[in-house]
């Protein structure tokens, strides 16, 4: 297969073209599995639980898990499957851009939390949205609005978001949405790529025909310890209703 055949999702994971060990290696995940504590928060859709959609993403990274090559990757939980929807604070990134306007950078995790999940709490009544899989790349599935109205809304809860609590990230207008299966401890051989071309079309093909319209619990602010776990504490609504959990805040 040809190099300008390969998708450029693809060719981001080719061992030919990185020279440094994939970015979070060493601070999110070790070498030999596992992952490692990275306090923070985010806002996600979870993968709706029971549903034909998690169903079918199960089955999907279970092809992902089939390549030979599947040791170059630590697999997410099941169990923590999202859409990324506006990205939180994480313990490791303390610095402007990536931290709320006004707040100290050696707050507490814990601190920045509560005052975040406060500010939420006055958030308009946005748009729902729905979401469909446009690609798949090694780490699992890019995702966007299944039509222009819903990428106008997903875009909207961004900015909203951004400006209510108060920073927005050098990426935030080309942050990708998506559902991740895996992270990258080693980047992949080019001759693998061809097989990997294969498995990742198939993926998304399949998925885009049985799920045209995946299944996604409402945008939820989420507190995290490390990748294996997303803890619901406060339901932003994607129908104009909102639902407190603060149980994870108080514990």
């Amino acid at each position: 297969m040809p190099a300008d055949a390969l998708s450029p999702e693809l060719l981001a994971y080719s061992s030919g073209r990185n020279t440094t060990q994939p970015p979070h290696l060493g601070t999110r995940y070790l070498r030999a599995g596992g992952f490692l504590p990275e306090p923070g928060n985010t806002i996600v859709c979870h993968v709706s639980k029971g549903s034909p959609t998690l169903e079918g993403l199960v089955e999907a990274r279970e092809k992902f898990l089939a390549m030979p090559e599947a040791r170059h990757f630590v697999f997410t939980p099941i169990t923590s499957l999202h859409m990324t929807l506006f990205q939180g604070v994480i313990e490791y990134r303390r610095k402007p851009g990536f931290w709320p306007d006004g707040l100290a950078l050696d707050a507490s995790i814990e601190e920045l939390t509560e005052i975040m999940a406060a500010r939420l709490e006055t958030l308009p009544v946005l748009e729902p949205f729905q979401v469909e899989v446009t690609h798949a790349r090694p780490s699992g599935l890019l995702v966007d609005g299944a039509r222009e109205r819903d990428r106008r809304a997903m875009r909207q809860w961004r900015d909203v978001l951004a400006d209510l609590l108060g920073y927005r990230h050098p990426d935030h207008d080309d942050y990708p949405f998506r559902i991740t299966f895996a992270y990258a401890i080693d980047w992949l051989d080019d001759d693998a790529l061809p097989r990997w071309q294969e498995m990742l079309g198939e993926v998304a093909g399949d998925i885009r025909c049985k799920m045209p319209i995946l299944e996604l619990d409402p945008p939820a602010f989420c507190s995290f310890e490390d990748m294996n776990h997303f803890c619901e504490l406060l339901v932003l609504g994607g129908l104009g209703r909102k639902l407190r959990r603060w149980e994870a805040l108080g514990s």
